[in-house]
């Protein structure tokens, strides 16, 4: 049955492919986060495990609307890991990190992340798309929320190693 939402079809493909997009990042940032969830091994690691497992089911929820959204405007999700990893632009980590490098790798793909998102609600709202517009400001909110965390992370790794490598003064 044809969707009548109240948006063109060119309209409605044009807004699933930025969302097709920006589900593939989210996806492979979901892995990449679960996979540093395993591995990570750091004397911090209880607390740097909890933080990293709330992040992938946070990212999991957003996966989960936005392929939602994309079937709402009557087009196909994609779902395989062969159309994520073409359409990504999050890059694989190294199988060799520390912690920090791997909080600042999750870093990076966060602020990419809000980066896209943040040209794509522009275009959004000019296609007069309120409701993708708006999910996409939610996951913005989330990806600048994750960042932020992160980069207090680092900071704080980065200090500790600086008392530690100096002596606690």
């Amino acid at each position: 049955m044809e969707c009548n939402i109240g948006l063109e079809i060119r309209v409605r493909k044009q807004i699933a492919q930025y969302l097709s997009l920006a589900l593939a990042d989210t996806y492979v940032l979901y892995v990449k986060t679960q996979n540093f969830h395993w591995n990570i091994i750091d004397p911090g690691f209880y607390s740097l495990h909890i933080f990293l497992e709330k992040q992938y089911e946070e990212l999991a929820d957003g996966i989960d609307e936005l392929a939602e959204r994309i079937r709402m405007l009557g087009e196909k999700t994609p779902g395989t890991l062969k159309h994520f990893l073409e359409m990504t632009s999050i890059k694989e980590a190294s199988e060799d990190l520390d912690a920090n490098e791997m909080l600042k790798d999750l870093l990076n793909g966060h602020e990419t992340i809000s980066r896209f998102l943040r040209e794509r609600i522009e275009l959004v709202n000019k296609l007069l798309d309120q409701a993708s517009g708006d999910l996409l400001i939610k996951q913005l909110a989330f990806h600048e929320k994750s960042a932020w965390m992160l980069r207090a992370s680092i900071q704080t790794q980065v200090a500790s190693e600086s008392r530690k490598n100096h002596g606690d003064r």
